[in-house]
């Protein structure tokens, strides 16, 4: 999601010590809740969602979070693992060379508006999402670097320079690899073979959607109707979205507070203050305000955790499709060594808060290679002036693009104080006031100099730290970077497994590093607090919050 999340992420969305108390992974249960069910209401964190709460289309954090409380998959990941497991899935059952999946899922399961969940509503929302005319953001993820349901092409038709797609371009509404069998069953052929199918498949672009969203979109995206353990209640654009246990929710485990709401900050820093002051109930990240002096281990004193993510990272992206200014790689190479990464993270988190990156890849997920940026990662003002002076240069003021809320204004100054002081440039920040506005001129390919991004995992493999952000037309490809190199190799391990795999996206890696068109710059370290009105709350392996387990305190 783009924070990235994730991404995923998407963050999209979009993705890692020092430890003031230990893990916290027991998380929330304790003495809150009740025998009778769930009881009292919780305030959380969030930004404005960035589109329409449809899960093919929702890849960022502030809608990412609230689509995942009240949608439920086939699939769902460990809470403190990532690991995959089945949700609304009875069983999935692969043939010997990952290329069919016979999907079955649990009886008795509806919508929140009472109708069923069958084979069918995960088949209506799969060519939903994968139709080029709808403009889906997830749609990538049916496709051959995603999940590569047969006959995608066909449905997602073609798109032009720009990602646009080309009117008329799709010859088919469906995917052929998909077939209903009989209520709860579904066949899903794929175009290729993809050992990673049935972890892919836990992302949210996979929900269930009920046969209302079909006949009234516009009456959905008014009051959206999942089938998970929350359901919705109302939204007060730019203040807050909330959601209520739903009490005929058939999963494991049980919502154990009535009333969720995520509380829409465009600053940070206010957030932090309300959880402080047990205004607000959780927190999932600590901004600079409170990392600096590591005053928040005061302030959140027995409310507070951090442990490094193996999920979320920072990065850099040069546009490379509106704009031939960033051509050059000797000139992306030079402001990527130009940037002191631990100053950086000194002067805007504090010293240790955040982990220099050297890989598109964090530490912790199999497949990381300590490195694999090389020198491109390190500073060097030398050799960082010795590529600037062979290449174009920057013409004019050296503009940085990111939203100002988040706690991402700090970076961007120090980052830009460290290019300015290495190349002799002129470097400012250009910021938009919230993370929507500044999402809203990623999409629409308006930002002509360096931007901000950032990835939180969809799912927990290699894979979605590579493929939804570099393959050409990536879902969060924000920077339009194209290598057909990278391309093959990511497709080429899609079909195998372990070792042989990894090492292919080790490869693609490499490929990364030679062309540098994105810059890896941190690891985050997942400081978050509470209020003193909860238990402790049990935070995923992506960072967030696990709603399933919150509670009240008696």
């Amino acid at each position: 999601m783009v924070a990235t999340a994730v991404g995923l992420a998407l963050v999209l969305a979009a993705c890692g010590g020092d430890d003031d108390g230990g893990d916290n992974g027991s998380g929330g249960g304790g003495d809150g809740g009740s025998a009778e069910g769930p009881t009292g209401s919780v305030s959380i964190n969030s930004t404005q969602p960035e589109n329409p709460l449809i899960p093919t289309t929702t890849n960022e954090v502030g809608g990412g979070n609230i689509v995942d409380a009240m949608w439920t998959g086939l699939v769902s990941y460990d809470s403190e693992t990532g690991e995959p497991q089945l949700a609304m899935a009875e069983s999935i059952e692969p043939n010997e060379d990952f290329t069919q999946f016979t999907i079955t899922i649990k009886d008795g399961w509806t919508f929140h508006d009472d109708t069923p969940v069958t084979a069918q509503s995960f088949v209506d929302a799969w060519n939903f999402g994968a139709y080029g005319p709808n403009a889906q953001l997830n749609q990538y993820f049916f496709g051959p670097d995603g999940a590569n349901i047969a006959g995608y092409d066909a449905v997602a038709g073609q798109t032009d320079d720009t990602g646009a797609f080309i009117e008329g371009s799709a010859t088919s509404e469906t995917m052929s690899g998909l077939e209903v069998v009989d209520e709860r069953t579904f066949t899903v052929t794929l175009g290729s073979p993809n050992s990673l199918f049935e972890t892919i498949i836990g992302y949210s672009a996979f929900y269930p959607m009920p046969e209302s969203f079909f006949t009234d979109q516009a009456a959905f995206i008014e009051h959206p109707i999942g089938n998970g353990p929350f359901e919705f209640v109302e939204e007060v654009p730019n203040t807050s979205i909330n959601l209520r246990a739903w009490e005929d929710y058939p999963g494991d485990p049980k919502p154990q507070v009535e009333n969720i709401e995520y509380r829409i900050y465009a600053d940070l820093d206010a957030a932090y203050a309300d959880v402080v002051a047990n205004q607000l109930d959780i927190l999932d990240k600590i901004p600079p305000v409170g990392l600096a002096g590591d005053v928040w281990k005061t302030d959140l004193e027995g409310r507070s955790a951090s442990e490094p993510l193996t999920t979320r990272f920072t990065s850099l992206t040069f546009p490379l499709t509106n704009t031939q200014a960033w051509a050059d790689p000797n000139l992306r190479k030079a402001i990527s060594l130009a940037i002191d990464r631990e100053a950086v993270i000194a002067a805007a988190y504090g010293p240790g808060n955040y982990v220099p990156a050297n890989s598109w890849v964090p530490p912790g997920n199999d497949g990381y290679v300590e490195g694999t940026c090389g020198e491109w990662c390190e500073y060097n003002p030398e050799r960082a002036q010795e590529l600037y002076a062979q290449s174009p240069g920057v013409q004019g003021t050296l503009l940085i693009s990111s939203n100002a809320d988040g706690g991402h204004r700090e970076w961007v100054e120090a980052a830009c104080t460290s290019i300015r002081d290495t190349l002799g440039i002129d470097c400012q920040g250009d910021f938009n006031p919230d993370f929507g506005s500044f999402r809203a001129r990623v999409n629409a390919n308006e930002i002509t100099n360096p931007f901000r991004t950032g990835w939180v995992a969809d799912y927990p493999s290699i894979q979605n730290f590579l493929a939804p952000l570099y393959t050409t037309n990536g879902s969060a490809n924000d920077g339009g970077y194209s290598n057909p190199q990278f391309d093959e190799l990511i497709q080429q391990a899609a079909g195998l497994e372990g070792q042989e795999a990894l090492d292919l996206y080790n490869q693609a890696e490499e490929l990364l590093a030679e062309d540098m068109a994105i810059i890896p710059l941190w690891y985050d370290n997942g400081q978050r607090g509470w209020s003193e009105n909860v238990n402790e709350p049990q935070f995923t392996w992506k960072g967030y919050v696990d709603p399933l387990s919150i509670s009240v305190k008696s």
